[in-house]
């Protein structure tokens, strides 16, 4: 089977780093199409020898993207289309459609009134559904997911619930490697760390991590991404009187190196759809922070904490996480179960099952959730 699979972006972020790890366990020959921005992870994918077509969307309104993937899926004998995020959903659906080929898509970002962080309207929802018709299944990477997708008017029986995965493995804690990427990133070998990974956008509220830094007198944060609200937590930070004590990465590559160098997770965010950098820091041994992680829900012994709604409520767990570093001597934490259940190879497999349903057009079971 060849499987083309198209996403909005390869630059960094969760669903491109979930990409990269599901096409090094499928079994099939896969090829990658990007519609804009490929940068870190195409350069990874390509790496592990996977193909990436490159292509460059200006905007969502720029259909003339749609002639260009149709060709591409007709020229390469691609036996089905599996679409990853908003505009790759969208635009690929149609062109999948039009090349006679059937199409699944995995809905990664669908918050509570925002979708990849950003807010949705009327707009972005009808082109959503009108397209979601013309696919066979749309793969919610958590419970809350399908819920909101349902609530939207995607019927149930087109949905399949498929959590996301890691590779616990790949976030093994390396004593060596925080040492180098500390002093790469100029951050003092006993500075007390706090972290926060993900796109800088308004609704990461990576602003509440800046505004909690003040609180917890010494420490230093570590902000990994990039964003559209960059400039102004760069801002905000100075303005705190804290611009001295915050490190913005931007994109990187590997993530694993930065998680090392971290002391405490935190992840403000409310509008996370699974919250993946939660359990990449908990297998990378960090004692970690969260106002919302699906996977963590109902699971006791978890090894992270979740935040409540009252504003003091972060600095209050940091100030707390700081004291248990002392006392452990930096000794970082056992990965929790947690973070191997959310095995990257079920993942696959799960797929992989779809795929073959869907391709030799058999019934889809949707009910529940694959593990």
């Amino acid at each position: 089977m060849r499987v083309l699979h198209v996403i909005t972006g390869l630059a960094a972020g969760g669903a491109e780093h979930q990409l990269r790890l599901l096409l090094r366990r499928l079994p099939y020959d896969c090829e990658v199409a990007t519609l804009s921005n490929p940068g870190a992870v195409a350069a990874a994918i390509r790496a592990d020898g996977t193909k990436v077509h490159e292509f460059t969307m200006s905007s969502n309104r720029d259909v003339s993207v749609v002639g260009g993937l149709r060709r591409l899926i007709r020229s390469g004998g691609f036996d089905l289309v599996h679409t990853h995020l908003y505009r790759a959903c969208v635009h690929g659906r149609v062109a999948a459609r039009l090349a006679g080929v059937p199409v699944v898509a995995t809905e990664h970002s669908l918050g509570d009134g925002y979708i990849e962080g950003r807010r949705t309207s009327a707009g972005v929802r009808t082109l959503y559904l009108a397209t979601e018709r013309l696919g066979r299944m749309t793969i919610a990477v958590s419970d809350t997911v399908a819920r909101r997708l349902r609530a939207w008017g995607v019927p149930a029986h087109r949905i399949a619930v498929i959590p996301n995965g890691i590779d616990a493995a790949e976030f093994t804690y390396d004593p060596v490697l925080r040492a180098r990427t500390r002093q790469r990133l100029g951050i003092p070998r006993g500075a007390v760390v706090i972290g926060g990974v993900g796109r800088l956008e308004p609704a990461k509220r990576f602003d509440h991590l800046i505004w909690a830094l003040g609180e917890v007198p010494g420490a230093v944060l570590l902000l990994v991404g990039d964003g559209s609200a960059g400039a102004a937590l760069r801002e905000q930070a100075v303005r705190s009187g804290v611009g001295n004590r915050v490190v913005f990465t931007g994109a990187v590559g590997h993530v694993r190196d930065v998680l090392c160098a971290m002391d405490v997770f935190a992840s403000p965010s409310t509008q996370e759809t699974f919250g993946l950098a939660v359990l990449e820091a908990l297998a990378c041994g960090l004692p970690a922070l969260y106002a919302v992680c699906p996977p963590l829900d109902g699971v006791p012994d978890s090894g992270a904490q979740r935040l409540s709604r009252d504003p003091e409520s972060l600095p209050r767990a940091l100030r707390a996480e700081v004291v248990r570093l002392a006392e452990r001597d930096g000794a970082r934490l056992p990965g929790p179960p947690i973070a191997t259940r959310y095995d990257i190879a079920r993942l696959a497999d799960s797929v992989s099952r779809l795929y073959e349903r869907i391709v030799l057009r058999q019934p889809v079971e949707s009910k529940g959730t694959q593990r």
